[in-house]
């Protein structure tokens, strides 16, 4: 069986185990009923929140990675209205209430990841939260689709969650295929490398290394708490996994590049996307690549990100203003 017969194979299990193809949840235009959800929130003009895809209801989650499921140990993520161009949710506790505690990580109270199902578009943003426990920010949602909004959170005095669930953008939608592996990709005159040899159920390092013009880059600048944040998500179904990086800015050891290092562990053999935000000259890029696990030999490749469409019917590329490649927001 070749490689893509096997990938092939992955894939269709995770949407049998999961339910999460890539057209659940889709709607017909603004306004129309959510599927296969169990309570009457609504998003803002032009996006429907959905189910996660994965029954609802709060089963623990203990085997599963984070972001599958939309409850979990009693909280629950809820789209909620918002005017035009904004995005707005809310945490609920085990009372049913808005939790409005939350602890800080990785410098933030709230991460807010969204990725499309396809994999080709992404954002990481911090929304603010109001006294009533809603929190709001500039929709990150860039363009149609079926996006996976993931809420990266630890309520006070409790463990780290990450809820998931979909959100249609309705408009025209062309799919993008996963791009095939290679080991560097470069964003905005800079070049990153991976180096490392996931395999499922055990942690490894992977380490990606930054120059720019040929010239490492040994002074980079600490980015929620490290010198890079890096997101995996699980092609076929989103699994959202937690990365961690090895060592932290000021603790006598961790180096501010070329190198960053980080500890994953993967659930499964198959595919992966990678997304590395790194901070430098004041300015925060992202990396993307996608991985192979637990292929054969133990290797395992990175790949550039897609080039950006020129059609309006395809997502922003990442980036962002605020960083001089739009699409892509870390406020």
């Amino acid at each position: 069986m070749n490689t893509a017969t096997k990938l092939s194979g992955f894939a269709l299990g995770l949407a049998a185990v999961f339910g999460a193809a890539y057209g659940v949840g889709q709607v017909t235009g603004p306004g129309a009923p959510a599927a296969e959800t169990r309570h009457d929130d609504t998003g803002h003009a032009g996006e429907t929140p959905h189910g996660d895809g994965t029954g609802h209801g709060d089963t623990g989650g203990a085997d599963l990675p984070g972001g599958l499921l939309v409850s979990e140990r009693g909280h629950t993520l809820r789209p909620v209205a918002a005017p035009a161009g904004q995005f707005a949710f809310q945490i609920t506790g085990p009372d049913g209430a808005p939790v409005t505690a939350y602890e800080v990580a990785h410098d933030k109270r709230m991460h807010l990841i969204v990725a499309r199902r396809d994999l080709s578009g992404f954002r990481h943003v911090h929304p603010e939260m109001s006294s009533d426990g809603t929190w709001r920010v500039d929709s990150p949602l860039a363009g149609p689709g079926v996006w996976r909004v993931f809420a990266d959170f630890t309520p006070g005095g409790g463990e780290p969650l990450t809820l998931g669930v979909d959100v249609t953008v309705p408009g025209a939608l062309a799919e993008r295929p996963l791009p095939a592996p290679a080991t560097s990709t470069t964003v905005d005159g800079y070049t990153v490398t991976l180096a490392g040899t996931p395999q499922p159920g055990r942690t490894s390092e992977l380490t990606l290394t930054v120059s720019r013009d040929g010239v490492p880059v040994t002074d980079l600048e600490p980015y929620l708490g490290a010198y890079g944040h890096l997101v995996a998500l699980r092609q076929g179904d989103l699994a959202y996994l937690h990365v961690h990086p090895d060592g932290a800015p000021g603790d006598g050891r961790t180096k501010p590049g070329p190198e960053v290092t980080f500890l994953a562990e993967v659930p499964s053999a198959g595919a992966y996307r990678l997304y590395l935000d790194f901070q430098h000259g004041g300015v925060v890029r992202t990396a993307e690549f996608t991985i192979v696990a637990g292929a054969a030999g133990g290797t395992v490749t990175a790949v550039p990100a897609a080039p950006t469409p020129t059609s309006t019917s395809a997502p922003a590329p990442t980036g962002g203003a605020d960083h001089g490649v739009p699409g892509h927001g870390h406020d």
